[in-house]
């Protein structure tokens, strides 16, 4: 269908409505006029109706009157169903049902339908024009303009010979200036039309100026309140949407949300992580093609059929298994099936209660071995033993070799927890590495000699100074030459070198000649209560928390413990120390 400006409809208007006035003003002058005049009613309607037809529902409702006014007419707000919501010029619920109306039908076909008929309901001949709202297809109603016909025939009966008269002489005149008029009242609408189509497209800068305080100019601040009233209320949703991204972005746990299919619709970066995926990867994915665990699929059935939370605990990943507690809640959103899991990396809390475990287990195991040689000897004195001091002397030497062990026990575990809770500020200050060792060695040297076991020291007196706590360094120092003196056999060798680290570290590696360890255990070493040989280590003494003081002690100073070993040729333990810095201040 060919668009033609309005502008131009309004000349050919005039211009073919003068040109029939004047060819028949003397044989249908009336008839003529009348018409002229019930087709700028129409044109006046159908301008008013199109307008009126852009504004919200609700807001036609609540200024129907003043829509009325503005418009010079009865307005009738119809809804898809045919029911009249409003009526200026009588009561809604005293009107019938409009569906089948003529005019209200070829809107439902076209967009727009007029007629004129005789009103049942104001007992006079109307012309009316509907507009259909939503579109041509009239989804959210109509919206109908009437004016009485006899006022168009009054008009022509009173004006019409008269008209015959002067129509011609002023008939130019009044065509220019009618032009003139209906091009001003044209540009504000074209402004308003280009505001409009930038406003569509999501444009919303700026506003319309006001030149009059017409129905135009009331309409262009009409629209300017609209328009700022969107604009703030967009601001404001996307204030909310950025704060609720970012909670949702920053949040630990990982969320993840699916249709009715199963397919992800969004997901938080956390999620992403616990699964691998790079951004935007799942976006779309059934849940199966991006996580395939069975349980994850048999708590996602669970809840979709109770509709009821389920919580499960599940394993992802093959390389690094993580443990997952995920919560599944399943419901209705917006009237579509919505799932929402939370999923919440509990790894570290399973290891955590298994340490606990473990450490209960091993402590209780600890004490119990000594407490029961203890409890079995002193009962063996109470039953008759004291009688032969000899035995009596040797009962009461393991007691006490048993109570010094448990001693010891309660003591790396006091040393251990004031280390882990970090309650214990070390007196850093200048320590010569070689110096430290060579008081070591004055305390063990006895021992190594026992046990035909040589001690080589290959220390520089040029290497820097470490920055270290003097008793906590000894402690280090003794419970790793402590280690090697146990596990080194009879004329084995215990090697102690230093060399620098770079430019912050100071690395001190103490190897001996032992049976090693296996790789499978060096992990585990520094772990509380962790021993490769239970039995022997036992034997020798060790509450099996020493390397795990160690570690402690040497993250305390700011360094690090590293383990290497070959099974069968021997194990090298290298205590990484900080070079001491001069503007360092000693206590």
């Amino acid at each position: 269908m060919i668009r033609i400006p309005l502008f131009r409809k309004f000349l050919l208007v005039f211009f073919l409505t003068g040109a029939v006035a004047l060819a028949f003003s003397s044989l249908l002058l009336r008839n003529e006029l009348e018409k002229e005049l019930l087709v700028r009613i129409e044109g006046e309607l159908k301008a008013a109706g199109g307008i009126i037809a852009a504004m919200p529902v609700a807001e036609i409702r609540a200024k129907a009157e003043q829509l009325s006014r503005l418009s010079q007419a009865r307005l009738t707000l119809i809804d898809a169903r045919g029911t009249v919501l409003a009526d200026t010029l009588s009561m809604p619920s005293s009107m019938e049902n409009h569906l089948n109306r003529s005019e209200i039908q070829e809107a439902r076909l076209k967009g727009m339908g007029s007629a004129s008929r005789y009103s049942r309901t104001l007992k006079k001949e109307m012309f009316y024009v509907a507009v259909s709202l939503g579109g041509r297809t009239g989804k959210s109603g109509y919206v109908r303009l009437a004016r009485p016909v006899a006022e168009a025939s009054l008009f022509a009966d009173e004006k019409g010979r008269m008209l015959l008269l002067i129509i011609f002489s002023v008939a130019s005149l009044y065509f220019l200036i009618a032009a003139c008029l209906f091009a001003r009242l044209l540009a504000p609408l074209r402004r308003l039309i280009l505001f409009t189509g930038r406003v569509r497209v999501g444009d919303f800068s700026g506003s319309l100026l006001v030149k009059s305080r017409d129905e135009i100019g009331k309409l262009i601040e009409n629209i300017n309140q609209m328009v700022d009233e969107l604009r703030e209320k967009i601001k404001k949703a996307d204030e909310e949407r950025q704060k609720l991204a970012a909670v949702f972005s920053g949040m630990q746990e990982g969320v993840m949300l699916l249709d009715a299919e199963d397919r992800i619709e969004s997901l938080n970066r956390s999620m992403e992580g616990m699964l691998m995926l790079h951004p935007g990867e799942a976006i779309g994915k059934t849940i199966m093609a991006v996580c395939r665990n069975a349980g994850l699929h048999d708590a996602l059935k669970r809840a979709r059929e109770t509709r009821e939370s389920v919580c499960e605990d599940i394993v992802i990943g093959e390389e690094h298994p993580a443990v997952i507690s995920v919560t599944i809640a399943a419901g209705e959103q917006g009237g579509a099936e919505k799932t929402i899991l939370v999923f919440h990396d509990v790894t570290r809390l399973k290891g955590l209660e298994r340490i606990r475990t473990d450490f209960i287990a091993n402590v209780t195991h600890e004490i119990r071995t000594p407490l029961t040689a203890i409890i079995g000897f002193a009962e063996t004195l109470q039953q008759g033993a004291l009688e032969n001091r000899e035995v009596a002397e040797r009962f009461l030497a393991t007691i006490r070799e048993n109570a010094e062990r448990l001693n010891r026990l309660v003591d790396d575990l006091t040393t251990l927890s004031v280390l882990e809770l970090q309650e214990e500020r070390l007196q850093l200050e200048e320590v010569s590495l070689g110096e430290a060792i060579d008081q070591i060695l004055l305390v063990v040297g006895g021992r190594a000699s026992r046990k035909n076991i040589l001690i080589r020291k290959d220390i520089s007196a040029r290497l820097p100074c470490i920055s270290a706590d003097h008793d906590r360094l000894a402690q280090v120092l003794i419970n790793i030459i402590d280690n090697a003196l146990k596990f080194t056999p009879e004329g084995g060798v215990i090697s102690l070198t230093a060399f620098p680290e770079g430019e912050e570290f100071l690395a001190l590696h103490i190897s001996d000649t032992g049976p090693g360890i296996p790789e499978a255990d060096i992990p585990r070493l520094g772990e509380r209560f962790y021993r490769v040989d239970r039995t022997r280590s036992r034997e020798l003494g060790g509450t099996g928390l020493g390397l795990s003081i160690v570690k402690h002690l040497m993250k305390a100073h700011g360094g690090g413990l590293r383990i290497m070993s070959i099974l069968g040729k021997g194990t090298t333990v290298v205590l990484f120390f900080p070079v001491f810095r001069k503007t360092e201040k000693t206590p």
